[in-house]
């Protein structure tokens, strides 16, 4: 089965690392591109390409200051990961849980660990 697009999903979209990057760079507010080239010690084509895709799905947006434009993380747009990694962590969370009841099991039981 093919992969979706992108351009239209946020999960393919933040599965390249340098643009979780530049997502990493804009958590502190607006940035220009050459603020991000500095950040990130990124060549200006390459960050300008990744902040296309991550414009594509509205993870960031841009408004004109005077010559430069300013991107901003728009981190509402990464509730759907968030709500689906809240399983996982649901599950690894009861994991632990069980875990530390059969420690406490074990230490009432005076058994060594």
């Amino acid at each position: 089965m093919a992969r979706s697009s992108t351009t239209s999903d946020v999960f393919n979209a933040i599965a390249e690392a340098d643009r979780r990057a530049i997502l990493d760079a804009l958590i502190t507010g607006e940035k220009a591109v050459g603020a991000i080239v500095d950040d990130l010690s990124m060549s200006q084509p390459q960050v300008s390409k990744h902040l296309h895709v991550l414009s594509e799905v509205g993870l960031v947006t841009s408004r004109a200051d005077g010559r430069h434009r300013l991107y901003r993380l728009e981190a509402t747009r990464l509730r759907p990961m968030n709500e689906w990694l809240a399983k996982y962590e649901h599950a690894m969370n009861a994991r632990l849980d069980r875990i530390d009841n059969y420690l406490r099991e074990l230490q009432q039981r005076g058994e060594p660990q």
